[in-house]
């Protein structure tokens, strides 16, 4: 395993590289000038302006920009917003209230998400079967803009059961309706993923001659059913948590929760490159070794796999 682990940190490397060099190709051909732009509709001075451009490289060719940037990154320099802050600082503020949003919205997502599965799985063609099958396609056809505003009118707004915006971030409480609009569309999906898996799962040989040993039907279930049926929902949990970053843009913006998704909004807004960049570089990072993670995890699941 520790052969596989290597190999795949060196398959990051060029990927990473790709990854970098899109964004940053996307961010810098824009059209429009972000320093300029800090003005504004008033009136900028000329020299101000080039010394901007000149502070943040801008005046240089988008190749040279590339390479300084990719040289500062390998030595811990992830660059410095038009504020004057280190990128690096701004994610350390941003990225712990994201990750328990996150952390959040996974945990709904797996216990909702598998639980409802499993039933629909071993009640397969039967009316909690579809029940959770109608369940989950109405949610999936709901935009995840229009669940957040639609749960924030109707819980906050109308009911008063929670607070419409996020005051504090730390506290769980407050993050648990935005953790759960976050969490639906990936709950659905792994809830119908669960469903599949369990009901292919139920007629396979190794469930028979459990069976046939006589073997209790908590054992089968929850050791033999349950740990073979989970490979491709983790696979899909492992590579959501990027999806979950996406979706974090909309979600904290909704309810005004100051993480990573709030910085990169307001760096769109405001056309800032560095900040952009910057931010996507780390989450790049932090989603390429989440995926390692999870490849690890297969071995764990299933003891047939092994790796070379």
């Amino acid at each position: 395993m520790g052969r596989y682990a290597a190999r795949r940190l060196l398959q990051m490397i060029p990927i990473f590289i790709g990854t970098t060099l899109l964004i940053f190709l996307m961010v810098h051909i824009l059209p429009g000038d972000p320093i300029r732009a800090m003005w504004g509709d008033k009136a900028a001075d000329p020299a101000q302006v080039a010394a901007l451009r000149h502070e943040f490289g801008l005046d240089q060719p988008v190749w040279k920009q590339y390479i300084d940037y990719m040289l500062n990154l390998f030595q811990g320099d992830f660059g410095k917003t038009f504020g004057g802050r280190q990128v690096i600082d701004v994610m350390s503020e941003a990225f712990p209230v994201t990750l328990r949003l996150t952390l959040f919205a996974i945990a709904i997502e797996i216990v909702v998400g598998i639980g409802l599965g499993a039933w629909a799985g071993l009640k397969a063609g039967k009316a909690p079967d579809s029940g959770v099958l109608i369940f989950t396609l109405l949610v999936i056809s709901i935009p995840v803009f229009v669940l957040g505003y639609l749960a924030r009118f109707v819980l906050a707004d109308k009911l008063g059961w929670v607070a419409p915006n996020v005051q504090d971030s730390e506290n769980w409480g407050q993050l648990f309706l935005p953790a759960f609009v976050l969490a639906m569309l990936s709950m659905a999906y792994v809830a119908r993923l669960t469903r599949t898996t369990f009901a292919e799962n139920l007629r396979a040989d190794y469930m028979r001659t459990a069976l046939a040993k006589g073997l209790p039907r908590r054992r089968i279930v929850g050791v033999h059913l349950l740990r073979n049926s989970l490979i491709p929902v983790i696979t899909f949990i492992g590579t959501d948590v990027g999806a979950f970053i996406g979706g974090a843009v909309i979600t904290e913006g909704i309810f005004n929760v100051q993480g990573v998704g709030n910085v990169l909004f307001r760096a769109i807004q405001t056309s800032e490159g560095t900040t952009i960049v910057g931010v996507v570089t780390i989450l790049v990072l932090v989603i390429l070794l989440i995926n390692l993670v999870i490849d690890l995890l297969y071995a764990v699941l299933d003891p047939r796999i092994r790796y070379a």
